[in-house]
């Protein structure tokens, strides 16, 4: 450790992501072993069924408890610093890590240009940085979706006027990089899927192979 390092962790000491104690880690002792008896990392298939166009969906946790709390803080309470939490619950879960092998690549949901100046940052980018920073084998990829329409929050809106307000949002930039590849959506939580629909339509018409979808939480 350097004495910038040692200088930055006297002032502003390093604290557990979750009970916001000092900690030396991301997440103390304490705090992962409440974490332990909530995470359950559940991958549904959804082969060849009407209407949906990606072909399975892992999510980590159920949205609720301290989950829902964190992400909101993450996403809402410009607490950015929370995405080494994320990171770390993926990283250290040894089902979630096989599942992103299993792909070519993963995309972050991308926000619109507009939502990115309001917010700062893309949750889910961030969050797959500091994976890809762990492991280097894990490929992300942001130069494949865009968000070319600036829509309505799909947080205040019903089933049906999601699948309605996310139609055409969303267009592939690079579709030689998307012909023939296993693709791995990423995002936060997942409601009623429209969004992540959305996005695998758009890629599965310009050739993807396979669309899987992985979120840190499902409503």
């Amino acid at each position: 450790m350097n004495l910038i390092d040692i200088a930055l962790n006297l002032f502003f000491p390093q604290t557990c992501c979750i009970c916001e104690k000092i900690c030396n880690e991301v997440i103390c002792c304490r705090c992962k072993k409440k974490l332990e008896k909530i995470v359950f990392p559940h991958r549904k298939c959804f082969l060849e069924i009407s209407g949906i166009y990606y072909d399975e969906h892992m999510h980590i946790f159920r949205y609720d408890g301290i989950i829902k709390q964190k992400i909101r803080q993450y996403k809402f309470k410009d607490k950015a610093y929370l995405y080494r939490l994320f990171g770390e619950i993926i990283y250290s879960n040894s089902k979630v890590m096989k599942y992103i092998r299993c792909y070519d690549y993963i995309i972050p949901i991308p926000l619109h240009k507009y939502r990115y100046r309001e917010r700062g940052y893309n949750q889910a980018y961030l969050i797959l940085k500091d994976l890809q920073k762990k492991d280097n084998t894990i490929k992300v990829k942001i130069n494949i979706l865009q968000k070319q329409k600036n829509i309505k929050p799909q947080s205040t809106l019903n089933k049906i006027d999601r699948k309605d307000n996310i139609r055409n949002a969303y267009s592939v930039i690079n579709s030689i990089e998307v012909k023939n590849k296993k693709i791995l959506l990423f995002d936060d939580v997942f409601t009623t899927g429209s969004t992540t629909n959305e996005c695998s339509r758009i890629l599965k018409e310009n050739g993807a192979k396979k669309i899987g979808v992985l979120t840190i939480a499902k409503d």
